[in-house]
């Protein structure tokens, strides 16, 4: 009988990589309840067509953005600025916690160290609000839509052997057309979808690819598909030469 192969590293889901996850998906849903919540309770409609998301987060209720002129008055915008934080907090331990999947390789640490700095970023967009301290918590957006999405493109470079490896496809999509958006953002360029829009494109290219790479977790634990290419070659016993045909 053949004894089966010993499973390899990076196809074992411990349950701290499960719990990684989980967080990472706790993240994406409670960071678009918050705003779905805070935006439903402004006077002013809230557009996410025309507004950005740290109008949700604004403290002052007053015009606000010399380029794009807006009234901005959030009630909830202590709620807001919680769940940046939160979001960022829950990034950060996802990408901790599922190690594992990430692989080995220069491509690995560097994602991974991009991505603990974008949550790093959540963070303090979280704790300074653009209307108490506008140049902190820009730079906080750019590392989010810069940082982040060079980070999500390095992603896209994991060895096809890792279980997020095999998400490269959806990767490199992803990271396009987020950094696309960040482009065009920045470069204050409306193709005619609004900039709200742009930036929830060039924002949340990181949270539509935690989602995929947690499902694919919270799947199970067979090998990836691509693992066998990079797997060291098992040679397999001969048939041992008794004169009659192996088949």
């Amino acid at each position: 009988m053949r004894p089966k192969p010993a499973p390899h590293p990076e196809s074992r889901i411990t349950s701290g990589t499960r719990i990684g996850a989980a967080l990472w998906i706790l993240a994406a849903v409670q960071f678009l309840a918050v705003q779905l919540a805070v935006g439903a309770v402004w006077r002013t409609p809230y557009s996410w067509v025309r507004h950005n998301i740290s109008d949700l987060g604004n403290v002052h209720c007053r015009i606000w953005d010399d380029s794009r002129p807006r009234y901005v008055c959030s009630p909830l915008h202590d709620l807001m600025n919680a769940s940046f934080v939160v979001h960022g907090v829950l990034l950060l331990a996802g990408a901790l916690l599922t190690g594992a999947c990430w692989g080995r390789g220069g491509a690995s640490v560097t994602a991974r160290i991009l991505f603990v700095i974008n949550a790093a970023a959540w963070v303090l967009v979280g704790l300074t609000p653009a209307d108490v301290d506008e140049n902190l918590h820009v730079l906080g957006a750019m590392i989010i839509m810069g940082m982040g999405n060079i980070g999500l493109l390095v992603t896209g470079f994991l060895r096809r052997g890792s279980r997020f490896g095999r998400l490269r496809p959806v990767t490199f999509a992803l990271a396009v057309l987020a950094l696309t958006a960040a482009a065009m953002f920045f470069g204050q360029y409306d193709p005619g979808i609004g900039m709200g829009t742009l930036e929830r494109i060039a924002a949340f290219g990181t949270d539509a690819w935690v989602l995929a790479a947690a499902f694919t977790v919270l799947r199970g634990t067979a090998r990836p598909a691509g693992d066998a290419a990079d797997a060291p070659d098992r040679a397999l016993p001969e048939p041992q030469r008794t004169g009659v045909h192996p088949w």
